[in-house]
């Protein structure tokens, strides 16, 4: 039985965002669920489900809980809630089960938050990558040939891709510039200034291929989204956002043992989610990919069908992603400009899309539109539709 347009957005709340050394993790989190709350026409006596993304930068014994929001927001019963984590697929994948538990009459009306806290955080020793013992250095971390943290990964995933299809720098740039151009006029935006394809050249490099400005920004943000029935989506505050269709998919995460080094979870999240939706790529009126590189924006627009494998690099060219252009994406600016919240920053970016609700950056009759998230090294991947 398909759940398209069983469930809808009611609400999306944001909190200030940069770099917030003032700011506690509980408290983001609490500003941006009372401005969700605030956005739907809600309280917290309507709330009876509550889906958390853990903060990573939190020490795991003091982390902010789904119990602790109920408690700040005055909940005395829940009816279902939980802490998920599936790395940068979490948001897409939180909003799918919050639709799940809605339909199966779990509840009625489920808030899911998360809050990062990365640019105020204390620095990590090296030596805590190099210990055996060490859980951030994760299972495929290799000190040794210089593979700490993800981006020496996605740099192998691009430069394959280079040599395979002859993916160019300078097209990975028209990403970089693109997002940057609409992070220009948003307001909310933690980097406004406009870049040219010879500033992205220039950036210094972080891990070859991928220049600084191919990487995504560190930040401090939290997010908070109200998923509930359509039928009580309906007399709410404002025009409803119905959830097509969605998808998961997750492909071996140690990218030395995976048989294509472009293979990500998209393929599968994709198929479920257009299928679910009854769409197909066509469809779409404006997108929003998760990106913590420039390349991972080309491996998904293949493997969601945008294009075919290997064509991602001419698809980007001649402003086919900008506001105006063929395909508006990431018209927010994205993870590479506007904020980092692993995969919290597309959908309440498309919501407001819909609403029409974006001012200067708001795409001409946009009615259906795409977000993904995506987590680990590209191989954790949620894919969500949404309509007005």
């Amino acid at each position: 039985m398909s759940l398209k347009d069983k469930c809808a957005i009611v609400g999306v709340g944001y909190s200030p965002q940069g770099k917030l050394p003032d700011w506690t993790v509980r408290g983001m989190m609490l500003e941006a669920a009372r401005n969700a709350m605030e956005d739907a026409g809600l309280t917290s006596r309507d709330i009876d489900g509550i889906i958390l993304e853990p903060c990573g930068v939190e020490r795991a014994i003091n982390n902010t809980l789904h119990f602790h929001l109920q408690e700040d927001l005055g909940i005395e019963t829940t009816r279902f809630c939980g802490n998920y984590y599936v790395m940068g697929a979490t948001a897409g994948c939180a909003i799918q089960s919050a639709a799940m538990a809605i339909d199966a009459g779990l509840c009625d009306t489920v808030l899911c938050a998360y809050v990062e806290k990365s640019a105020s955080a204390p620095s990590v020793p090296y030596r805590s990558f190099v210990s055996a013992k060490s859980p951030s250095a994760g299972p495929t971390a290799n000190p040794t040939y210089g593979l700490i943290g993800p981006m020496p990964y996605y740099a192998m995933m691009t430069r394959f891709h280079m040599l395979k299809y002859g993916t160019t720098s300078r097209q990975l740039g028209e990403i970089a510039v693109t997002f940057r151009k609409h992070a220009s006029i948003n307001p909310l935006a933690q980097m406004r200034t406009p870049i040219t394809i010879e500033d992205h050249q220039n950036s210094r490099m972080i891990v070859d291929p991928l220049h600084l400005l191919d990487c995504c920004l560190v930040s401090d943000a939290a997010r908070a989204i109200i998923v509930t029935s359509a039928k009580r989506a309906r007399s709410l505050k404002k025009p409803p956002i119905y959830i097509m269709g969605f998808g998961q998919g997750f492909v071996i995460h140690d990218l030395k043992v995976r048989p294509d080094l472009t293979s990500t979870g998209a393929i599968p999240s994709g198929q479920c989610a257009f299928k679910m939706a009854g769409i197909t790529p066509k469809d779409i009126d404006v997108l929003w990919l998760y990106d913590a590189t420039t390349f991972t924006v080309i491996a998904q627009l293949e493997e969601l069908g945008f294009c075919k494998p290997g064509e991602g690099g001419p698809f980007v060219e001649n402003g086919r992603l900008s506001i105006g252009g063929e395909l508006p994406t990431n018209t927010s600016g994205g993870m590479l400009s506007e904020i980092y919240i692993q995969g919290w920053t597309g959908i309440p970016e498309i919501v407001r899309q819909l609403r029409g609700e974006c001012g200067e950056r708001q795409v001409k009759d946009a009615e259906i539109g795409l977000v993904t998230a995506e987590g680990g090294i590209m191989n954790a991947h949620s894919t969500t539709i949404l309509r007005r």
